[in-house]
């Protein structure tokens, strides 16, 4: 048995990302398609488990704690629990990035 989540073009002025809950399909992960232009990205915050991006498109700069990075196309960056955390897109095209919460719903607290 399986359950299809189907892609849906969003309205215009509507975010580009997805964002999928696990728990809504019997999984044990959850995570966004993050499609950014540039400029954009997350909010400082929080999960109680790791958070791992896989950078498919673009350049992004990642914030975790007092430490900083860049990510490029097929870079993995992850992010301790507990340690607060972003991203932004710093590139001057779209970012996409995979970001993966081994959890059945997204648990995320701003700072």
């Amino acid at each position: 048995m399986f359950k299809v989540l189907r892609h849906k073009e969003p309205q215009p002025g509507q975010s580009r990302t997805v964002r999928f809950e696990g728990h809504d399909f019997g999984a044990q992960v959850s995570f966004f398609l993050v499609d950014a232009d540039p400029g954009r990205g997350s909010a400082l915050h929080v999960h109680p488990y790791s958070e791992t991006w896989i950078v498919r498109k673009g350049e992004a700069e990642f914030t975790v704690g007092d430490d900083r990075t860049r990510g490029y196309p097929g870079d993995i960056v992850v992010a301790a629990a507990n340690v607060p955390h972003r991203f932004e897109n710093v590139g001057t095209d779209r970012l996409e990035l995979v970001c993966i919460h081994p959890h059945d719903r997204i648990v995320q607290e701003l700072v």
